[in-house]
């Protein structure tokens, strides 16, 4: 019996074995994407049914929130997303391509809590894109699902958060192309 010698036999078992190993590590993921209906959202009374003072109160404890729509109508309102945090805007940082391509904005991204870029707060069904996932949209930049709605059903809508109502407004309900990261 005589043993088969192949000069290509160590070469393509290596670049098998590395080919393996970067689709274990997920290195070799590419966000997905597709086209899906977005929506806008702020952290405003008419966006996120809520009201000031409570008629217990007779409306005079004016600097408390609270739940006006839904089945928590009547508990305090505390602004932070399903998830528990602080909704937000996307925020390119110092150290972000769009850095490089608006060079006019590097004065104002000098400040140390300025430097490096921070998600968005998205709101999608989370049967479908569980709490993290990030995504993103073009148009709005990157964010991340940290909350759901009571009208995001479905794996083709999402909601996007902006600070103030006149932006989701005119924002509007549009169709985008989303890149979805999977974990």
């Amino acid at each position: 019996m005589q043993k088969q010698n192949s000069k290509h036999g160590p070469a393509v078992s290596g670049l098998l074995l590395g080919g393996v190993l970067l689709l274990l590590s997920g290195c070799a993921r590419e966000p997905i994407g597709r086209i899906m209906e977005t929506t806008a959202y702020c952290g405003c009374g008419q966006c996120c049914s809520w009201e000031r003072g409570s008629w217990s109160y007779l409306k005079l404890d004016f600097w408390n929130r609270y739940v006006s729509a839904g089945p928590d109508a009547g508990r305090p309102y505390y602004g932070q997303t399903a998830m528990g945090t602080e909704p937000r805007e996307p925020q390119e940082g110092l150290f972000s391509w769009d850095t490089l391509s608006h060079p006019w904005m590097v004065p104002f991204r000098i400040l140390p809590w300025s430097w490096f870029s921070e998600d968005g707060t998205i709101a999608a069904d989370t049967k479908y894109y569980p709490f993290g996932t990030r995504m993103y949209v073009e148009g709005y930049g990157w964010g991340r699902v940290e909350d759901r709605g009571g009208a995001i059903k479905g794996p083709n809508r999402i909601d996007l958060f902006f600070d103030s109502h006149q932006e989701a407004l005119g924002w509007g309900r549009t169709k985008k192309v989303v890149r979805i990261e999977h974990r």
